[in-house]
């Protein structure tokens, strides 16, 4: 018995060289490459199923003979489950590491991708979409995190770039891999997609993702919960005062919201490493990049939500010709995002974002501006316009978010990056939806003049940080 060794030592052995080691700097080739593919397929399938699952709404209505307005808790659940465990689970992969909870996500994503194809009712499938939220935001979380440990400092900017390419290049060909798949078969195999690329990102990535120093604090089960009940209400709230008759409901919700999130940030403040990162807020720079991340979501979102009823209600495109017509934007933002990365790690970042959130800003101008007979080419070129802003804007300041904070407090900074973006596009879509509500047709173009200032008030934030470097 001496003479054989122990099961985990010989495990162990086998492994590569490297395997449990923390690179102060990034990773070392070739593993550097296997690492960032891991992350790109798993982002791809997120943004994939969130863009595929959009298309797929009225045929999945028809046939369970749901209501439009039911079916909408499909998009809606899989949302809430991320931006309520977003920030918990960024501060558990500080703790237990982030591979870990990358791993355990994308493990529970493939399983609920699963349950969706094989779902039989609408509440099966709500239920389902629930816990692939749940999994996806084990995979968002931690995302930032993992790209900064992945790349070196000087190289940093590229791989965030990259990260953004991937994002919208699966944005622009959701919609036709969608309508593909239901062209020739049912809607169950949408959900299905996902299972090949998860179990590819988990192989690649099983091994290959960084490790991370862990910290020796318990995992704050209160904040967590007091955090899901804070963003939750607020969303659920917002929405049930806004589009149902329910006011007194959604304005309890809106009560208790403020209720628990004055609890939050009064226990949280007094935390050295808080779930919430005031720690981090309390940087200038830091809370200046964030604050440029909402307002510049919360522009883009307006836009989302009121070209489609644009296209369709004013300029009198049909679904098709519509969904040709967003193609532009994702697609300038992919072509972008590696090259304005690339920038970013030679030139100032403060001054990038400003200039291309002043792109930004001009092309929705032109958008808000633009004749009801304006041609395909006439509405392609402002897409495309936007689209190149957003790109020149994105990488940058995602960058500066991660590099703000200390590598320590990496997993803190990416699940901020993902909740500033998620509550930009919540503020948007609800702001939007209130202007169609009151004015009608006439809301889309106020809702693209609305997120053309705050582009410009993006612009105006990002170049307040030159002051906050200059004096640091």
């Amino acid at each position: 018995m001496s003479g054989m060794s122990d099961p985990a030592t010989a495990r162990a052995a086998r492994r590569p060289a490297g395997y449990y080691e923390i690179h102060p700097d990034g990773l070392p080739s070739p593993r550097r490459w296997w690492s960032a593919a891991a992350i790109w397929l798993a982002i791809a399938m997120t943004v994939l199923d969130s863009a595929i699952a959009n298309v797929a709404l009225p045929t999945i209505a028809r046939d369970f003979g749901a209501a439009p307005s039911e079916s909408i808790w499909i998009v809606n659940a899989y949302q809430l489950a991320i931006v309520t465990t977003l920030l918990p689970l960024a501060s558990l992969g500080e703790i237990v590491g982030f591979r870990r909870v990358y791993r355990v996500g994308l493990a529970v994503f493939i399983v609920a991708s699963l349950a969706c194809a094989m779902s039989h009712s609408l509440v099966m499938l709500t239920a389902a979409r629930t816990l692939q939220g749940f999994g996806a935001a084990g995979v968002m979380s931690v995302n930032g995190a993992l790209v900064r440990h992945t790349y070196p400092q000087t190289g940093l900017g590229h791989g965030i770039g990259m990260n953004a390419m991937v994002v919208s290049a699966s944005s622009a060909i959701g919609p036709t891999v969608a309508a593909g798949i239901l062209a020739v078969g049912p809607w169950q195999w949408l959900f299905g997609i996902n299972i090949p690329i998860g179990l590819a990102a988990l192989a690649v990535g099983w091994m290959n993702l960084p490790m991370n120093p862990l910290s020796e604090r318990r995992f704050d089960w209160l904040s967590a919960t007091l955090n899901a009940l804070t963003f939750g209400l607020v969303i659920t709230g917002t929405d049930v005062l806004t589009r149902t008759k329910s006011k007194l409901t959604g304005a309890v919700e809106l009560i208790a919201w403020l209720a628990f999130g004055w609890v939050l940030v009064v226990r949280e403040l007094a935390r050295p490493r808080p779930l919430v990162p005031f720690d981090l807020l309390r940087k200038p720079l830091f809370a200046l990049s964030v604050a440029t991340s909402i307002a510049s979501f919360t522009a883009q979102m307006l836009a989302f939500v009121a070209l489609p009823f644009h296209f369709e209600n004013v300029l009198h495109y049909d679904q098709v010709a519509t969904g040709l017509l967003l193609t532009p934007w994702p697609l300038a933002v992919g072509i972008m995002a590696p090259v304005a990365g690339w920038l970013a790690d030679r030139f100032s970042t403060a001054v990038l974002c400003a200039i291309g959130l002043a792109i930004f800003g001009a092309g929705l101008g032109a958008l808000a501006l633009m004749p009801p007979t304006a041609s395909f080419f006439d509405v392609g070129w402002r897409m495309a316009l936007c689209g190149f802003g957003f790109g020149v804007f994105q990488s940058p300041n995602n960058r500066m978010m991660l590099t703000a904070a200390p590598r320590e407090r990496a997993g803190a900074a990416g699940g901020m990056l993902g909740t500033a973006r998620l509550t930009g596009q919540t503020f948007g879509a609800v702001m939007t939806a209130i202007f169609l509500h009151f004015f009608g047709d006439a809301g889309e173009v106020i809702g693209l003049f609305v997120a053309a200032g705050f582009a410009a008030l993006a612009a105006a934030v990002s170049l307040s940080r030159t002051a906050v470097r200059a004096e640091a």
